[in-house]
């Protein structure tokens, strides 16, 4: 093997150090001569190839103090964060080649190498060392450097939040120096504060006791279970509570406040959940509450009809993929009216040509949406297959925001619960300010007595059928991005949405609205203390019970068909 490069003696190595050191030296002695006090002062014994040579020892202790030799270069400006994030990444993704017996280092880029300590090209002749060992230990070290660096280089980039997220998991390993001078350039307020708490969760070993109790009080600022759990180590650590009164009453006094902050930010999840559970279980229901109100049909295929909807949104996102992949992050919002349309479309002609000559027969009914059923969910594995279909989540909807303690409202669910709000008050305004609203509850009230007045009842069942089977559509659309989407899934709603129905009052859109956040918030309630079954199994017995005392439900129809 063969390096034709001078980089790589010995002796010339040797000797490079020392001339560094020599020129080190004069330089400081010339800085006020020279007029600039300002300057940054050099690490004291730092080289590039001396800390090259530490990353390549393969030894615990001597890599993670050439990773730290490497940040307390970069914070006192005497080191360049190209270089730095170059050799920390190179570390961790095994391009950093060395060799023990030859002091050979290389750092692999691509097909070629370059000297790590210049970057400079090397040629090589024969077989590349190997990559130091990383255990561990030494990987915890390069995380948060790497995301250290990567705030330094760019504080406003796409990585600046995952970057923040490793620096909190690993604040122990964080280099504070560094940690002072990312926060100098971050300029996103709620990212600035989050490393803020970094900061205050470092120094609460600090040498300085004023400084601890300040860090005590910070960290008690953000109550969250990970907080909470580094000041009860703290408090349960007998010689460090020992080092000053003080610190006892201060830990006490952050963890009670803690305390309480969780328990509402827990109660604030829980309302959430509940929520968000009960809007798409609203969603889910409202078609089948119009459908089974105005013509008493119980539709076993209304859970399929939800799938359609979800298909027919995947079939707009895979448009969007190939025809204007511009559009493709608003799919959600442009496929509104077609999963709206293409449900209803379904509905209407499974009306048409099946439901309409079973009126007044229940039993047949059922079994022919059974039937639809089984038909529809077939249809779709043959045409789709039976795996989960792959959603992109638009970017409006990634992510959420942090209310307090471990309370953290996401964007998606947000977005079932408006959407389902806007879903209400416009079913709310076609039943109560159109025309048609006028003949849907003339006819769910007295069928007969509505035929007397002009009204025709057969056009308004295909077209409630088609508003019921729609809406459940726009279930399947806000569905997409939250819950997996298959041909079966239509199946774990239509027992809950007929509970929904049945609890509410048959056609009632108020009843249908406090049956769901009812039933939603209890389940959501139950599931943490007896799991996801026995809270379904106790959810239906209290819906038993009432029924037994209230059969018309909430609220009763005001007439019969």
């Amino acid at each position: 093997m063969k390096i034709h490069s001078h980089h790589f003696s010995c002796m010339s190595r040797g000797h490079a150090s020392y001339l560094t050191r020599l020129f080190v030296t004069l330089t400081i002695g010339l800085v006020p001569l020279s007029g600039n006090a300002g300057a940054p002062e050099p690490v004291p014994g730092y080289e590039r190839a001396a800390v090259v040579s530490a990353l390549c020892s393969g030894k615990t202790k001597q890599m993670t103090a050439g990773i730290n030799d490497i940040l307390t270069a970069v914070s006192n400006k005497a080191e360049d964060s190209g270089w730095a994030a170059t050799i920390i990444s190179a570390l961790g993704h095994k391009k950093l080649r060395c060799s023990k017996k030859t002091g050979l280092a290389l750092l692999e880029s691509g097909d070629a190498y370059q000297d790590p300590s210049t970057l400079s090209a090397v040629t090589l002749d024969g077989k590349a060392p190997p990559a130091p060992f990383v255990n561990l230990r030494v990987r915890a070290n390069l995380d948060v450097a790497d995301s250290l660096l990567s705030l330094i280089r760019d504080p406003v980039g796409d990585g600046a939040e995952a970057a923040v997220v490793v620096l909190e998991k690993q604040f122990d390993n964080v280099h504070v120096p560094l940690l002072t001078l990312a926060l100098a350039r971050i300029t996103d307020p709620d990212l600035k504060a989050r490393l803020q708490v970094v900061k205050a969760l470092k120094s609460l070993r600090a040498p300085d006791m004023d400084e601890r109790l300040a860090a005590i009080a910070a960290v008690a600022e953000n109550p969250t279970e990970r907080n909470r759990t580094a000041l009860v180590t703290l408090r349960q650590d007998a010689a460090y509570v020992a080092e000053d009164p003080r610190l006892a009453k201060a830990l006490d006094s952050a963890i009670s406040e803690i305390d309480t902050w969780i328990q509402v930010g827990h109660v604030g999840s829980v309302l959430f959940s509940g929520l968000s559970y009960a809007s798409i279980l609203f969603m889910a229901s409202l078609g089948l509450a119009v459908i089974f109100g105005l013509m008493g049909v119980i539709n076993l295929a209304q859970g399929e009809f939800i799938m359609i909807g979800s298909y027919t949104t995947y079939l707009v996102q895979e448009f969007l993929r190939h025809a204007a992949p511009g559009l493709l992050d608003w799919y959600l919002l442009i496929a509104i009216p077609f999963a709206f349309i293409a449900t209803a479309l379904v509905g209407m002609v499974v009306e048409a040509t099946v439901i309409r000559h079973l009126y007044r027969r229940p039993l047949m009914t059922l079994l022919a949406t059974w039937a639809i059923s089984l038909f529809l969910i077939n249809l779709v594995r043959v045409a789709f297959g039976t795996q989960n279909l792959e959603f992109i989540v638009p970017s409006f909807l990634e992510g959420g925001t942090r209310v307090t303690a471990d309370f953290f409202i996401t964007w998606s669910r947000l977005f079932a619960i408006v959407f389902s709000g806007a879903v209400l008050v416009l079913s709310w305004l076609l039943l109560n300010k159109t025309r048609l609203g006028l003949y849907i509850r003339a006819v769910t009230e007295n069928r007969d007595m509505a035929g007397c007045v002009g009204v025709s009842a057969r056009r308004v069942d295909l077209v409630s059928f088609g508003i019921g089977s729609g809406l459940a559509g726009l279930a399947g659309l806000v569905l997409t991005p939250i819950y997996n989407v298959n041909p079966n899934m239509g199946t774990n709603f239509i027992v809950d949405s007929f509970m929904v129905v049945v609890l509410g009052g048959v056609g009632n859109l108020a009843g249908t609205v406090i049956s769901a956040l009812g039933i939603g918030q209890i389940n959501i309630f139950i599931e943490p203390l007896y799991g996801a079954v026995a809270a379904k199994i106790i959810v239906l017995l209290m819906i038993i019970v009432f029924i037994q005392f209230r059969p018309e439900g909430i609220f009763a129809v005001k007439g019969r068909k």
